[in-house]
């Protein structure tokens, strides 16, 4: 029996829910689901913002609403996710930082990091997972970081979220693999987004940043989106419980001195 290669990356008549689709990986990630045909509800805290990227899919030919969700209140979550009973696709992207060294950090800072990035992740993943095994299908995908792999001085707290939601996603595949749901999360680079304003800002920590990558320059947030389609859609069909990391080879390099050979 063969086998239609062009429908690999369709989403037609796939419904997509992005959480944090009002900037930055997640506006891109709504984008992307969109354009290869499937009906993306931008989720956001901000639902203005989530409106204006929603607006700018449907001026695209694509089709898109808005949706307020906060993922740090756990009853809204639920009440969201199961009002979508046919939602094929999860995306989660949002993410906080305190960059300070965790000698300095406090109880507070740290449980603002947490409660967001590792558990507001885990009450989309485990509502989102037990709804699609209850219809045998769906894909998960979470954004980590190659912070979940890989530190620097200052973000011990975030790269123990980011470790953290490698590790749940990890745990969901093998828990909802046999109902059928795939669950994956993606390890971005250092990519030019509101989250990484304050680096961008210093020239000498950008430039550094640039220099630390095989590409030798920032990832913009459209070149996250293709990772999602492929995780999304049948091209990623028998993927389940990885890190894709799309880091433009930073953490392949090991320093930037190149020696002479």
């Amino acid at each position: 029996m063969s086998y239609d290669y062009s429908k690999l990356f369709d989403l037609t008549g796939k419904q997509a829910l992005v959480v944090g689709a009002g900037s930055g990986i997640g506006e891109a990630a709504a984008h992307g689901l969109a354009a290869h045909g499937a009906h993306v509800l931008c989720g956001d805290l901000n639902v203005e913002a989530a409106q204006k990227v929603a607006d700018a899919i449907k001026q695209a030919g694509g089709h898109a609403e808005a949706l307020a969700i906060d993922i740090r209140d756990s009853a809204g979550v639920v009440k969201a996710i199961d009002a979508l009973p046919d939602l094929d696709v999860l995306v989660s992207t949002p993410a906080i930082n305190v960059r300070k060294p965790l000698v300095q950090m406090t109880d507070e800072e740290f449980d603002r990091v947490v409660s967001l990035n590792l558990k507001g992740t885990f009450r989309l993943i485990t509502t989102a997972g037990r709804n699609m095994a209850r219809r045998g299908r769906g894909s998960i995908i979470a954004f980590a970081s190659i912070r979940a792999l890989v530190v620097e001085p200052g973000q011990g707290v975030y790269a123990a979220t980011k470790a953290g939601v490698l590790q749940m996603c990890r745990a969901l595949a093998a828990e909802l693999g046999p109902s059928g749901v795939r669950v994956n999360a993606i390890g971005p680079g250092v990519v030019d987004t509101p989250l990484t304003a304050p680096i961008a800002a210093n020239k000498a920590w950008y430039d550094a940043y640039a220099q630390k990558s095989a590409l030798g320059r920032w990832a913009k947030p459209h070149e996250m989106a293709g990772a999602v389609v492929y995780l999304a859609s049948d091209a990623g069909s028998f993927v389940t419980g990885t890190l894709t990391i799309v880091d433009g080879g930073w953490t392949a390099v090991d320093g930037r001195f190149t020696p002479p050979l």
